[in-house]
């Protein structure tokens, strides 16, 4: 593609979506700051204008300049020398050329250098550089880290950091410990005050770090003396000037090449406080892992596309038996299919991030003046929304990445095994998608509690409820029994009050509900937009139907005394 934003047309229609509005409007403040910058919006319009223009320049730039480098990236890779990393040659032209665009801090406030961009428009910039190299996404991606130290540093630290990464410095967050992956409250790295020199110093090692020679870092570290959970947890910022930290090595990766997934070693690094002690795991990493999670469903989406991209076109090149391959039914039943999971998983993805918006905005501002009471109630239930979105969104796009890339390399047959095609990289590089940030497995243990507390069916009832063309009632009465049949089942792992139970069958509850949620958002894209989404709509609710069906079955013929087989 030459532009991957204006040649894919779903981009726009979620860019247009009706709560845009409201998202201009807190973002923006009523527009103040066109006073102030010459490049600020003047209204509604002009913010839209605005944001359709960088994500064009983000497309060109994509299609130009990242994509080109993709497999060179691929093959070269970052290189680990005198405890530091040196970038892929074509990685170095990317972040150039985006920093030359000013591509950084998009969602930074423009007093500090950013573009004042919502979470939703920054976001679709992260799927539009993930289609063509996901390894290039995570560098690039990672600037989302300074909403964390934005939300939660002091205004010194402001002044200081954001500045920085607006100019085009990278970022890190650096979590995980050999001994600590998925339980962080394990975390051992230590941080001591240190009294004379009034700092804190880090020691110890951190493990899988993605873009771990970056110029800022976001450290989790023991603070607290004596501790081992959570509660002695805080959170730090490390600067690369000034030293004290080395990269041991490099990891050798199936996928994601371009991105540097490093070892650290922290000697004596000096080191200063975000926000307040004991809460780096309770509090802050939270927040920094949601939006990692929502960057990763980007990404996901970002390889959707590029799997369906590639098994399109092979598939309108190919000729067997004296005809292109995509006129055999079992060739466009996988290309309509992986169309369909690709725009039902778009759509929850841009329903996540314009709940993101609008409650981050309403934080915003709660830091300025107090809310009204409608606002309070706005950003409460914004919350919630985004909370309880954020795992289905990253759990299901991560998964429909790995399907997406299986079968365009199934498309492909015996080419796709080899090397020189782009579906063998696009398979590799999503293969991480449902493990880093909280594997599928976590994304569940985040999403259940939505499924027996009842937010997600309140959620669909309210789906039910929203205005629907003619031609989608016929689906929208069907995703009406689909979710009685997860009222069911949730009604009965709730009556069985068994913990074993309710865990063992918990995914399937989720993909139930995320099923249901996904078939209604398709049928009101399609609704919107019927020459868009109306053949996705209809292929996605066959399969979403079949796919509730399947995990009805399960539950339904389930017993507490079938656990025992499952047990090894």
């Amino acid at each position: 593609m030459e532009n991957y934003y204006t040649e894919v047309p779903e981009l726009k229609h979620h860019l247009n979506n009706p709560m845009m509005q409201r998202i201009c409007e807190l973002k923006e403040r009523e527009y103040r700051d066109k006073d102030e910058f010459d490049y600020a919006p003047l209204d509604y319009n002009d913010a839209m204008d605005s944001y359709d223009r960088i994500l064009a320049i983000t497309g060109e730039i994509t299609g130009e300049v990242v994509a080109p480098n993709a497999e060179g990236v691929d093959e070269e890779g970052p290189h680990c020398e005198n405890g530091r990393v040196e970038y892929a040659s074509g990685t170095k032209r990317n972040l150039d050329a985006m920093v030359k665009a000013g591509l950084n801090g998009m969602t930074m406030p423009r007093r500090f250098g950013g573009l004042n961009f919502p979470i939703t428009p920054y976001t679709m910039c992260a799927e539009i550089v993930a289609a063509a190299d996901a390894g290039f996404g995570n560098i690039w991606s990672l600037q989302d880290c300074i909403e964390t130290l934005y939300e939660f540093g002091n205004e010194e630290q402001h002044s200081r950091f954001i500045p920085r990464i607006c100019a085009g410095e990278t970022m890190s967050m650096d979590l995980t410990e050999p001994d600590a992956g998925s339980d962080l409250q394990s975390v051992m790295l230590k941080a001591t005050f240190d009294e004379e020199n009034n700092c804190w110093r880090l020691n110890g090692v951190k493990r899988f770090i993605t873009n771990g020679d970056a110029q800022l870092h976001l450290v989790l570290a023991r603070s607290e003396e004596g501790t081992r959970d959570g509660r002695g947890l805080s959170m730090f910022i490390y600067d690369k000037n000034e030293g004290g930290v080395d990269v041991r090595r490099i990891e050798h990766k199936l996928g994601i090449h371009g991105s540097p997934t490093c070892e650290l070693v922290y000697k004596n690094a000096k080191a200063e406080l975000c926000g307040d002690r004991k809460l780096g795991l309770i509090k802050y990493v939270m927040a920094l892992m949601n939006g990692a999670r929502l960057g990763i469903a980007a990404q996901s989406v970002g390889l959707s596309q590029a799997a369906y991209n590639e098994g399109l076109a092979y598939a309108k090149d190919r000729k067997q038996f004296g005809k292109a391959i995509i006129e055999f039914p079992a060739v466009y039943d996988m290309l309509a299919t992986m169309k369909a999971k690709l725009d039902a998983g778009r759509s929850l993805l841009y329903q996540t991030s314009r709940y993101v918006d609008i409650y981050k905005a309403l934080d915003d501002i709660s830091r300025e003046r107090k809310l009204t009471p409608e606002e309070r109630q706005e950003q409460k239930k914004y919350a919630k929304l985004a909370d309880s979105f954020t795992p289905l969104s990253k759990g299901m796009n991560s998964e429909y990445a790995n399907q997406n890339a299986y079968d365009c390399i199934q498309i492909h047959g015996g080419s796709g095994f080899m090397m020189e095609y782009a579906c063998q990289r696009i398979y590799r590089d999503a293969r991480i998608t449902s493990i880093y940030e909280g594997t599928t497995q976590l994304q569940t243990v985040a999403a259940i509690r939505y499924v027996t507390n009842g937010s997600y069916m309140q959620t669909i009832r309210e789906f039910e409820t929203v205005e629907c063309s003619e031609e989608m009632k016929p689906l929208l009465d069907r995703v009406k029994a689909m979710a009685d049949k997860l009222d069911a089942c949730a009604n009965k792992i709730k009556e069985a009050a068994n913990q074993d139970l309710l865990d063992i069958v918990a995914r399937r509850l989720v993909e139930m509900s995320a099923d249901i949620i996904m078939s209604h958002l398709i049928i009101q894209d399609a609704t919107r937009n019927a020459e868009l989404f109306t053949k996705s709509a209809v292929v996605y609710v066959n399969y979403a139907e079949a796919e509730v069906e399947k995990h009805n079955k399960f539950i339904e013929n389930f017993e507490v005394e079938d656990m025992e087989n499952y047990k090894k």
